[in-house]
């Protein structure tokens, strides 16, 4: 049996789980997980339920049949089908730690994308690319040709069907227009010492602060730079007993971490946007071991 979700948010009120399982259980799906968190603050309802259904019925069926409820509660919802993969874009700049983790994360299966292409504005990672049988589109930025780098970035997103922009480490900033368009499906990576060490070489000024955490923190992008949906953050600790090469070798690798799980969770629906936070839903213990591997 083949497995599916439904994810659905909606002012809470009462009647809402029990309406979804109702209709999943008369539509002859059977129940396999489910995971709701109900905002108190906000007064928003969020939930995410895995099931398996028979080959007699389409998840087109399924969303034409549940809009009546859907209406009756004002939600906003969507049917997903698990096995397939969310076409990913990667734009890296120079950097390449994050863009290596995820290709190979892809190839074997870890994360739930398909890489349709790569985008950079430098030609360092093209071979790399290109072994993986990925496209590579170089495409550089300037300060004259920004409107038209953006136009052949969404040229490429468009062409590809890509669902999903992850800046690994693409030290590019987007245009307002640009993460309006995208809202909600572009996904980025940094360290997590801002507002602290702005600028060049944020690990070596962390060592020379002495800090006692290395931090990465995962988000959606917006028009305030730094400062969307966080929708992961880990830490690892660091001592006096270790060099700045330390720091940026150990800062690189928390990353990677970050930016993956951060991707896994994405893919697999699990990630709600409430206001300016994020609702995130656990993996099932399979997929959470698989996001962990670092």
């Amino acid at each position: 049996m083949t497995q599916f979700a439904l994810t659905v948010s909606c002012p809470s009120t009462r009647g809402i789980v029990a309406a979804i399982a109702n209709f999943l259980t008369d539509m002859n799906c059977n129940l396999m997980d489910s995971s709701q968190f109900d905002d108190t603050e906000t007064g928003q309802f969020f939930m995410r339920i895995s099931f398996g259904m028979g080959d007699a019925t389409t998840l087109d069926y399924l969303a034409q049949a549940f809009d009546d409820i859907a209406q009756g509660f004002n939600m906003t919802f969507a049917f997903h089908d698990d096995g397939l993969k969310t076409k990913a874009i990667i734009m890296v700049s120079r950097f390449g730690h994050c863009l290596n983790d995820l290709l190979y994360r892809s190839r074997i299966g870890a994360l739930p994308i398909e890489i349709v292409g790569v985008i950079s504005n430098h030609m360092e990672y093209q071979k790399v690319v290109v072994n993986e049988d990925i496209p590579f589109h170089h495409i550089k930025v300037t300060k004259e040709n920004k409107p038209q780098a953006e136009a052949a970035i969404m040229n490429v997103v468009e062409d590809t069907g890509a669902e999903l922009i992850v800046l690994a480490r693409y030290m590019q900033i987007l245009s307002d227009e640009m993460c309006q368009k995208m809202s909600g499906r572009i996904i980025n990576i940094h360290h997590s010492f801002l507002p602290s060490f702005k600028g060049a070489n944020p690990y070596k000024q962390a060592f020379e602060r002495g800090v006692k955490l290395i931090g990465a923190t995962s988000h959606y992008v917006t028009a305030d730079l730094d400062e969307g949906p966080i929708i992961e953050q880990d830490i690892i600790r660091v001592t006096h007993a270790q060099s700045a090469n330390d720091y940026v070798s150990l800062g690189r690798d928390v990353e990677s971490q970050v930016l993956a799980r951060a991707i896994h969770a994405h893919a697999n629906h699990r990630v709600f946007l409430n206001g300016n936070k994020t609702i995130v839903f656990p993996a099932s213990p399979g997929a959470y071991a698989s996001e962990r591997m670092g």
